[in-house]
C-alpha cells in the first residue's frame, strides 16, 4: 500500500509542472514534433543512399511517402500503441506536383510491435495510388483491410516484385540495426495526427489541405525530407 501511494505521489509530482504551465508542455510537444520531421528527413536520406534501397521505379510511381522514425518496441507493449511520423504527397488533386508540406501521422495497433527488436526501428511506407492516399489523408485506415498492403521489395528495380506487391496500395519497409527490409504492417492503422499538425502549423487544418492544396508552407524542420524526395523523384511516373 505504501509503495502504491509513493508511486501515485511521484506521478502527481511529475504531472504538476504540466498542470501549472500548460504552455510549456505544448512547446515541448511541438519541439518533439519538429524533431520527428527532422529525423524523418535523415531516415530518407540514409535509406535512399544505400545500394539495396527502395526500387526507383516504385518511388517514382508513389503518390505519397510516410516516414515513422525511431519507433520503439516499448511504445507498442506498454499501452501507447503508437508510431509517430509524417506523410508527404505529391501536391495537387492528381498527385502530380512537387512534394508538398507534410502532415503528421500516427501508426497504431497491430501485432507488428512484437516483431521489433530492442533497438529503435524506422518505418517507411509508399502509398502507391490516389485512392489509398486520399483515404489515409481523410480518415483512419486499417492496413490490409481498408487499404491493401504488402512488404515492399528492395533493389534498384521492382522487376522481381510479386503480383501481390504490385497490386498493393501501400508498400511497407523497416530499418532496424542497420538492416533495411520489407515488413508486413497488416492489422495496424494509419491516421492523421491532427493535434501534432496544429502544433506544427499553429492552427487547425485538414491533412488533405496540408499535403495537397498548399495551405501552409513547408516548415523548416521538414525541408530535408522534401528536398531529398524532390532530388530522388522529382516527377511521378504513370
Amino acid at each position: 500500500m505504501k509503495k502504491l501511494l509513493s508511486l501515485l505521489l511521484v506521478a502527481a509530482l511529475v504531472g504538476l509542472p504540466i498542470l501549472l504551465n500548460p504552455s510549456s508542455a505544448r512547446a515541448s510537444d511541438k519541439s518533439k514534433d519538429e524533431s520527428r520531421l527532422e529525423n524523418a528527413g535523415e531516415v530518407m536520406k540514409e535509406i535512399l543512399n544505400i545500394p539495396d534501397d527502395i526500387p526507383q521505379d516504385l518511388l517514382d510511381k508513389a503518390a505519397c511517402v510516410i516516414v515513422m522514425p525511431s519507433v520503439l518496441k516499448a511504445a507498442f507493449v506498454f499501452g501507447g500503441s503508437y508510431g509517430r511520423g509524417a506523410m508527404t504527397c505529391r501536391s495537387g488533386d492528381n498527385f502530380r506536383g512537387p512534394w508538398g508540406a507534410p502532415t503528421m501521422m500516427a501508426l497504431e495497433g497491430g501485432s507488428f510491435g512484437f516483431q521489433l527488436g530492442g533497438q529503435a526501428t524506422d518505418f517507411v511506407l509508399l502509398v502507391m495510388n490516389d485512392r489509398g492516399a486520399s483515404s489515409i489523408l481523410n480518415s483512419k485506415v486499417k492496413l490490409g483491410a481498408d487499404a491493401s498492403a504488402a512488404a515492399g521489395p528492395k533493389g534498384r528495380t521492382a522487376e522481381a516484385a510479386t503480383d501481390v506487391t504490385m497490386r498493393a496500395e501501400v508498400l511497407t519497409y523497416s530499418r532496424s540495426r542497420g538492416l533495411f527490409a520489407g515488413i508486413s504492417l497488416n492489422g495496424s492503422s494509419l491516421r492523421p495526427d491532427n493535434d501534432a499538425n496544429e502544433r506544427i502549423y499553429g492552427r487547425k487544418l485538414d491533412a488533405k489541405d496540408i499535403a495537397l492544396h498548399g495551405a501552409v508552407p513547408i516548415p523548416a524542420s521538414a525541408r530535408m525530407l522534401i528536398s531529398i524526395l524532390n532530388q530522388h523523384s522529382p516527377k511521378r511516373s504513370s
